[in-house]
């Protein structure tokens, strides 16, 4: 027993490795006619080291695996290169195969016994990391189906009759392939029902549970990966393998080359056509009675926020506290907004979707987008501060963030301005809320700030009586407040007098302009001079010394 499993670690070790000793590689390609002695020897102490396995312990078992490994890798090599080699005596190579291959069969026939034994403990031990180590050990057996077909290559290539050897490898690899494909199977619906298992149990899941989940992907990783080797091996064989790969993609979900195959796709394809036909007839019904549930609790959703913002319009429009037109348009908005979103839940639910993990990973959703969109967090804070204390609402005429024009809409992100020449811009609130913000037409009443100077030679009461008579007869002024004309500063060449009429907001710069264009023309009839900077120079001549 010793022995084989000696076997086991040298084969399964050499057939993952790459040559070892590249020297003793190159020496080979020489071109001796048939150079063996090196095979020889490295048989006979791979024996002698075998041999002394039994009575060394410790370090010294270890250095002995490890010859034992570099001398069987080494030895695999050789033969490999001397098989290629155009110079090698084909036919002397043959024993060396046929004994290579003796060598291979004791380690299968070891590999078979160790799992049986494996087997005797189901039901005995835990079932599980039973399953496991069979796993395991099958998959440590792929390596040696790999060998025994690579051997049979080499006697083939060298014109030997291996078709017994063959047939029985093949008959060996479709029972393995069959069982495999059953075990695959039965490990993927344990391994769907363990896990639902763990999603009902939520928060209060076990480390029983979570265990298990975990030997089931392991146990199905090891035998979807023996199986890909069986299914591979049978390829080379020349055997059918469509179906064995339709249940290989079913379980890896892989697209591979195999799977590309037109018989594969054909087959898999029709399988699905068969299983969605199937799946309407028998299902179909019902999904059809709950998509028409779904679209119409839509549809009522959808008139209940009609009919919700209709009612919300008019609260707000007639209520008492006076709501801003921004903050109005805000309520009906959100409220048609979370009737629709509540009957969307509700539509959801009859599809089968769980409301509380969708609602809890809205929620973890919120936090992730709230660091992510900060800029815009605190414009949608500034919306919410403008709409509470109303410093404007539509329609009025504003200067804020450096831009004066007229309100056109606010969302709670953005304010919507359009100039006085016509141009429409959109400014963040937070650029807004943390300016200054002048409200134009807050106000009923604007009052015009307009200073005419007159000469110092000209008639100051008079000046007086023309300027009032102007400002009384515009019918754009109005008379309460009274407007303000005096006299105001006595400037380098003129004599300054304010006029401050009142008008009404929309009528500011028609009253200015047309103020300003009476009092020129009056002035001019009246011979009143409208005075203008003026320097005097003086030239004074001296006499040149």
């Amino acid at each position: 027993m010793l022995r084989a499993l000696i076997f086991v670690l040298v084969a399964v070790w050499s057939l993952n490795s790459q040559p070892v000793f590249a020297e003793t590689t190159a020496s080979v390609q020489s071109p001796n006619p048939f150079p063996t002695e090196d095979l020889h020897r490295l048989q006979e102490a791979i024996n002698v080291d075998i041999d002394q396995l039994p009575g060394s312990s410790g370090e010294m078992r270890q250095f002995i695996e490890y010859r034992i490994k570099n001398h069987t890798a080494e030895f695999h090599n050789k033969l490999k290169l001397l098989i290629s080699d155009s110079h090698s005596d084909k036919a002397a190579l043959i024993p060396l195969i046929r004994e290579h291959l003796a060598f291979i069969n004791q380690i299968g026939q070891y590999f078979s016994d160790n799992i049986e034994l494996f087997k005797a403990k189901l039901g005995k031990d835990n079932d599980n990391n039973v399953m496991v180590e069979l796993a395991n050990r099958e998959s440590e057996r792929d390596q040696f189906f790999k060998a025994k077909f690579e051997t049979l290559s080499w006697l083939k290539q060298l014109d030997v009759d291996v078709s017994d050897e063959q047939t029985a490898l093949t008959n060996r690899l479709l029972k393995r392939a069959d069982i495999l494909n059953s075990l695959v199977l039965f490990t993927q619906n344990k391994l769907k029902l363990a896990v639902d298992n763990a999603n009902a149990a939520g928060k209060n899941v076990s480390s029983e549970q979570t265990a298990l989940v975990s030997q089931l992907k392991e146990r199905l990783a090891l035998t979807s990966a023996s199986f890909s080797v069986a299914i591979n091996l049978l390829d080379k064989l020349d055997q059918d393998t469509a179906i064995l790969k339709q249940t290989l993609f079913s379980v890896s979900g892989d697209i591979t080359q195999d799977v590309l195959n037109i018989d594969v796709a054909g087959s898999l394809l029709g399988q699905w056509w068969d299983s969605a036909v199937g799946h309407a007839f028998d299902s179909g019904p019902n999904l059809l009675f709950k998509v028409f549930i779904f679209l119409l609790i839509l549809f009522l959703a959808s008139l209940a926020s009609k009919a919700t913002r209709r009612i919300i319009n008019k609260t707000v429009s007639t209520s008492k506290l006076n709501f801003s037109q921004l903050l109005q348009d805000f309520f009906v908005s959100l409220s048609g907004k979370i009737i629709f979103a509540v009957g969307l839940m509700i539509a959801l639910s009859q599809l089968g979707f769980e409301l509380g993990p969708l609602l809890a990973g809205f929620g973890v959703a919120g936090v992730i987008i709230g660091f992510a969109l900060q800029d815009t967090l605190s414009n949608f804070a500034s919306g919410m501060m403008i709409l509470i204390y109303r410093p404007y609402d539509v329609g009025d005429l504003i200067n804020a963030a450096g831009v004066t024009g007229k309100v056109s809409q606010m969302s709670l992100v953005s304010t919507t301005i359009k100039t006085t020449d016509n141009q429409r811009l959109i400014i963040p609130n937070n650029k807004i809320w943390g300016d200054i913000i002048n409200n134009i037409t807050a106000e009923h009443v604007r009052r015009v700030d307009m200073t005419f100077g007159i000469g110092y030679g000209d008639d100051i009461p008079k000046t007086e009586q023309i300027l009032t008579e102007i400002v009384t007869n515009h019918p754009k002024v109005l008379p309460s407040p009274e407007p303000t004309i005096r006299l105001h500063n006595l400037g380098e060449s003129s004599v300054d007098f304010i006029v401050r009429p009142w008008v009404k907001p929309e009528d500011y710069w028609l009253v200015h302009w047309e103020i300003t264009r009476a009092v020129k023309m009056r002035f001019d009839e009246e011979n009143i001079t409208i005075p203008f900077p003026q320097r005097d120079v003086h030239i004074y001549r001296t006499q040149a010394k």
